[in-house]
């Protein structure tokens, strides 16, 4: 897991590139594949995407299933505006539709502490579903804080701090057709002192870089 730069402009942000374009649409298509034959002929699964990281994940893994699904979303904040988690998990947006005797694949971009997924399989398990699967597209075991063992991984990672194909920093990346190491100086300004009113953010406004 370790691809070369390529010239997309976003990339001079990154310290490497972790998955290719190539690697990430291949593991799906074989998560996809996967899923299919977990599920009984006739079953019809709820993906449930968490917004906003895992919307491209969800959207390729969605096409790469080869059956009825349905589709829902739903919203929580454990995220400011640095790069770790605050510990604490806010319902930003509920379902919109009733889950009680559904089959629910729960779709993440990526599980680190496992607070996220406990919080919201916990809540959704109280909603009498038939049963709650989960997907993720990257896992870091290593900084697990609860015990949570996802369905299907798509790839384990070392803890780095990781951007592209819908992750972000501060908004930024998500439209990366691959994932990467994001330069420790990209989000380590976060840290200091908020810029004033009119100045450039995280990015120096003369050269373009971090």
């Amino acid at each position: 897991m370790n691809d070369s730069l390529t010239d997309h402009p976003l990339e001079r942000d990154l310290e490497r590139v972790l998955l290719s374009e190539g690697t990430i649409q291949a593991r799906v298509r074989e998560l996809g594949a996967r899923i299919d034959r977990d599920y009984e002929p006739g079953d019809e699964p709820l993906l449930v995407g968490i917004l906003k990281g895992a919307c491209i994940f969800l959207s390729d893994l969605l096409r790469a299933i080869p059956r009825h699904v349905a589709l829902d979303f739903i919203a929580t904040s454990s995220y400011g505006a640095g790069a770790r988690s605050s510990g604490q998990v806010r319902l930003l947006k509920d379902l919109d539709k009733p889950v009680e005797g559904r089959h629910i694949l729960i779709v993440e971009d990526i599980i680190d502490s496992g607070l996220t997924l406990t919080y919201l399989k916990r809540m959704l398990l109280a909603r009498r579903p038939a049963s709650i699967r989960i997907a993720t597209l990257l896992d870091k075991p290593t900084r697990r804080k609860l015990p949570l063992t996802p369905d299907y991984v798509g790839f384990t990672i070392e803890d780095l701090f990781v951007v592209g194909y819908g992750l972000d920093f501060d908004e930024r990346y998500r439209n990366l057709p691959v994932i990467g190491v994001l330069k420790p100086a990209c989000y380590q300004k976060m840290d200091e002192e908020a810029p004033q009113a009119g100045e450039p953010r995280g990015r120096d406004a003369k050269e373009g870089t971090c």
